[in-house]
């Protein structure tokens, strides 16, 4: 089988749901090849996968847009982010090396991310099957497809209707994601072997008595802290995490934080005695020993923390990310804190409130993680959800 992936710009949140399905196609007799952003190389190659470098859009293009995302209204912002980067900047940049590479490599399926459009553009002018494979909930990413639909149909008439036509891959547990596609195909994630403990990075709790200081010997339970990769690349992001970091400071937990490879952590002052702040880390190995995860909402986050079966404190920020919280907060997975904004840029304020407000729903969490049982049923659907390799197989017969 020969095996095309496009993923657009996004980071690791874009690349992860591809390369579970692309890992399915590790066979011998397999050819996997992958056209993404320059920035994802290290990433696609470190997990094993020919690397294509497809294109994207100056820096001059995206910077703006990115800055404007978590300001602009909610109707402004899904036509900037749907419509004008993804379905027509991203998508007219990727255009002639996704089509370069079907040219050369003729694959027997194209997958692709759903804001990778020209993957879409060239699978169908060259009758290659293909499929998405979902990022965020099934009825968001139907919205964002109606947004991108006007700059979609300048490439050919009738192309938003062949996507909305073609097989839906989603991680997202059915009994929460009711799906609009005409084809919605579910996948759980292959189980993985126990990982590597964290390193004791936490200074220990200690109590004064008549003798002096003594250590407390108790497991203080693990708050772990991430707001995603593209987050970094934002104007307020130091703001984000020293929010976070002063807000939890005062509890009697450990503190995970993790920036991404590319924030200058030198930048976040004194870290709390209860923090520890990391580049990155792999989430499967923090989320094994995590009480509770405090995150933006983002969908890589979001549905590790519920495989793991560890309630989520969601602040979104911009994009999908209050839908998500929202999920979470409606089916008992865990807590929505909507942040405040200022006046002033309509950026979150991260004020005085809101870290009250972040405090006491990880309080909530931590007192009665019992009350948070809607991971129950999921569990219990999850053990009759096909793994990637059994839907990639149904795509590919």
């Amino acid at each position: 089988m020969k095996l095309l992936a496009s993923c657009s710009l996004g980071g690791a949140g874009h690349w992860l749901p591809l390369a579970e399905f692309l890992q399915a196609a590790m066979r011998p007799d397999d050819t996997v090849v992958v056209v993404a952003p320059p920035a994802l190389r290290t990433m696609v190659e470190r997990d094993g996968f020919t690397f294509v470098e497809g294109a994207e859009p100056p820096e001059a293009d995206i910077g703006p847009i990115r800055e404007r995302l978590p300001t602009a209204p909610p109707d402004e912002a899904a036509v900037l982010g749907n419509r004008v980067l993804f379905a027509e900047l991203a998508a007219t940049a990727m255009l002639p090396r996704v089509d370069a590479a079907c040219e050369r490599w003729r694959p027997d399926l194209l997958l692709r991310d759903p804001c990778e459009y020209a993957g879409a553009i060239v699978a169908g002018a060259r009758s290659i099957p293909s499929a998405q494979v979902g990022i965020s909930q099934a009825r968001v990413e139907w919205g964002s497809l109606s947004i991108a639909s006007p700059a979609l149909e300048q490439h050919r008439s009738g192309l938003t209707t062949e996507i909305a036509s073609a097989p839906y891959i989603s991680r997202f547990p059915d009994l929460i994601d009711p799906s609009p596609f005409a084809t919605t195909l579910r996948y759980r994630t292959h189980p993985t072997a126990t990982p590597e403990p964290l390193p004791d990075w936490w200074t220990p709790r200690t109590s004064r008595s008549g003798r002096g200081t003594q250590r407390v010997d108790e497991i203080r339970p693990l708050v772990y802290v991430t707001f995603g990769t593209v987050l970094p690349y934002m104007s307020f992001a130091a703001n984000a995490y020293r929010f976070a970091l002063d807000a939890l400071a005062p509890m009697n937990a450990r503190v995970l934080l993790t920036v991404g490879r590319t924030f200058p952590t030198g930048g976040l002052g004194m870290i709390p005695a209860n923090a520890h702040v990391e580049p990155w880390i792999g989430q499967d190995r923090v989320l094994h020993e995590a009480t509770v995860v405090v995150c933006h909402g983002g969908s890589g986050t979001l549905l590790g923390a519920i495989e793991a079966e560890v309630p989520l404190v969601v602040m979104p920020f911009f994009s999908d990310q209050r839908a998500n919280g929202l999920l979470v907060d409606r089916h008992r997975l865990g807590r929505i804190v909507v942040p405040t904004v200022s006046p002033h840029d309509q950026r979150p304020a991260f004020g005085h409130e809101d870290a009250e407000a972040l405090t006491a729903a990880v309080d909530a969490v931590l007192a009665d993680r019992s009350s948070f049982d809607g991971f129950t049923d999921i569990t219990a659907d999850r053990d009759h959800t096909p793994s990637a390799a059994e839907v990639l197989a149904q795509l590919v017969c």
